[in-house]
């Protein structure tokens, strides 16, 4: 019987199982749907399904660098519970997710969940998900990764046990390892919004002088003063704002540009990655003492 793509599709909606694998059971079961049912079920791939729709807002962030340095990976995979972000086997899935983007240089999400196993080859990135979560028991999710091809030097830090990943590339000549951490750490702390004035969005800009307009006719002054408060306003936005005009958290009284140049003339940050564990998702708040009394039927 042939396989046609609406059977496949018709198998996944009503399994949560990836594309590949739906596939794969309607051949071995001659299409019939219920026996591909089963099929997915046996091998632990349906389960996804009934986990699907339960939010996941915890998990972790985690990063890997190639062993030359010239690559690295930062991703988050979240999950339902902070309890399951301590299991091991959930933290042994996040490094093999951050492995296989370091490895497999993905293109989007899609193209991770598609592609090929590099720890178990003959399986999808999205046949190893539905596993996790059969074996688990909660609902996974590979929410995000960003990944550096650099020439000069990548480095991560992660805080917190994974509630805040950074991966950063540095360029320029010398031993940088140490360096690259320092300001990977300094980035999970400052939160800079990019590296340099110049990469701020206009649009952001603009608001921010808006909002230091406003304030400073509010005080009366003449228009020629005003601009010139706007100015001043203008800059220490920048000096918060942007990573080389920060200040160094661990040394405060030099900017990072500053840690920078004493690393090398020609030493500089070109990019940077921040993820915070949840950031922009909606946590369900739970109230247990309303779940148990409707559980006892109260």
């Amino acid at each position: 019987m042939s396989i046609t793509a609406a059977m496949v599709n018709e198998l996944r909606k009503s399994t949560g199982a990836g594309m590949l694998d739906c596939k794969k059971a309607l051949e071995e079961t001659g299409g019939d749907m219920e026996k591909a049912v089963d099929f997915l079920r046996k091998k632990g791939l349906a389960a996804a399904a009934k986990k699907a729709g339960r939010a996941a807002t915890e998990g972790l962030v985690a990063a890997v660098v190639s062993a030359d340095g010239k690559s690295g990976a930062l991703v988050e995979v979240n999950s339902e519970t902070d309890f399951v972000a301590k299991n091991d086997k959930f933290q042994a899935f996040v490094a093999d997710v951050a492995n296989q983007v370091l490895a497999g240089s993905p293109a989007d999400m899609d193209a991770l969940m598609a592609q090929d196993s590099v720890k178990e080859p003959g399986k999808t990135v999205q046949t190893m998900l539905n596993e996790a979560i059969a074996v688990i028991g909660e609902n996974l999710q590979i929410r995000r990764f960003a990944r550096f091809e650099s020439a000069g030097l990548a480095g991560f830090y992660i805080h917190a046990g994974g509630k805040i990943g950074v991966l950063v590339e540095l360029a320029g000549a010398g031993d940088l390892a140490t360096l690259a951490k320092d300001v990977a750490m300094h980035i999970a702390a400052a939160a800079p919004q990019a590296v340099r004035r110049e990469e701020i969005a206009s649009d952001v800009l603009e608001r921010e002088k808006d909002i230091y307009r406003a304030k400073a006719r509010e005080t009366g002054k003449p228009e020629n003063i005003i601009e010139k408060i706007i100015e001043g306003q203008v800059n220490k936005f920048y000096a918060e704002a942007c990573l080389l005009e920060q200040n160094f958290v661990k040394d405060p009284d030099k900017t990072i540009q500053q840690i920078l140049k004493s690393a090398g003339a020609d030493v500089t940050v070109t990019r940077f990655a921040r993820f915070v564990l949840g950031e922009g998702l909606e946590k369900k708040e739970c109230d247990f003492a309303a779940e148990v009394a409707a559980a006892a039927g109260n």
